[in-house]
């Protein structure tokens, strides 16, 4: 049997708002029709319970009107990027690099080809305090597992190369979760370095957010601290990403959840009278040819 020795201590700062996501994956990991399974969700929030974490409980009451809002969102933005990585890393793409992966646990629960390297880049005290979780139970990575501890607010290329990352190969990314917490200056600044790291045809897979009353209202209720967490973004992704030679495929997140079978609300989802206000889709770049 696999035994829990000590416990992290308590996670705060930006990075205990990862706990919500890996909140919303452990209760998505308990249904019978789950889009995604992830079994060390749980793992992390039975750790942050010793720091007094609000999501380490099942169903915790402050997070209520957040978990109906989110909960569907999330299972379809993580199912949609789980095959999206899987399958660029199968069709030759095997260096991954997970921006602020926060709570993320796809270097352990997905079926990576042999070879590829996943690496993580978040601030080093959410990576130790995710590590020490899982490692508690002795889990341990299905690829070769890169941790990189940086701020992306600060110079984290630079220690992406210094870790082994190479700039000259086709690579995968994902920013899930980040563009709407940042100001659209900041956003600018990350795919700029993005697209200095990336040989032409990598792949950066992204969703976008737009914040709402109801939502502000839900993540109020769950901490007053989380008011300011939704900071805009890029309002176009389009033409965000076509000015710096990416090729975009965007879609709705509706379009996604009928796919997979998966209502979310109309609130994110859009409805008939109202456009959508999440979506979900990669961009590959080639800047060496013209964009139309």
């Amino acid at each position: 049997m696999v035994t829990r020795s000590e416990r992290p201590g308590q996670l705060g700062g930006v990075g205990a708002t990862s706990l919500g996501v890996a909140a919303l994956r452990a209760a998505e990991h308990q249904r019978p029709d789950r889009l995604v399974a992830d079994p060390y969700a749980r793992l992390v929030l039975d750790a942050a319970a010793a720091g007094g974490s609000p999501w380490a409980t099942n169903s915790p009451q402050a997070g209520a009107g957040f978990f109906a809002l989110m909960a569907d969102q999330v299972a379809v933005r993580t199912r949609f990027f789980d095959q999206t990585l899987l399958g660029l890393t199968r069709t030759g793409g095997a260096q991954v690099v997970l921006l602020a992966c926060g709570m993320d646990t796809r270097a352990y629960r997905l079926d990576w080809p042999a070879g590829t390297r996943v690496f993580e880049v978040d601030f080093r005290e959410v990576l130790t305090f995710r590590d020490r979780a899982l490692a508690a139970y002795d889990i341990t990575p299905r690829c070769q597992r890169i941790a990189v501890a940086a701020d992306l607010r600060k110079d984290w290329p630079s220690a992406l190369r210094g870790a082994g990352f190479d700039p000259t190969r086709v690579s995968a990314w994902l920013a899930e979760g980040i563009l709407y917490a940042l100001p659209a200056a900041a956003c600018d600044t990350l795919l700029d370095r993005i697209t200095g790291l990336s040989a032409p045809g990598s792949t950066l897979a992204l969703d976008q957010l737009a914040d709402s009353p109801l939502l502000r209202a839900a993540r109020v209720a769950v901490s007053p601290d989380l008011v300011d967490l939704w900071q805009g973004g890029p309002g176009d992704l389009n033409g965000w990403l076509t000015s710096r030679g990416w090729h975009p495929n965007i879609r709705d997140l509706r379009d996604i959840a009928d796919q997979y079978q998966r209502p979310v609300p109309g609130e994110l989802a859009g409805t008939v009278t109202q456009p959508s206000r999440a979506w979900l889709g990669t961009a590959t770049l080639n800047p060496q040819v013209p964009i139309p």
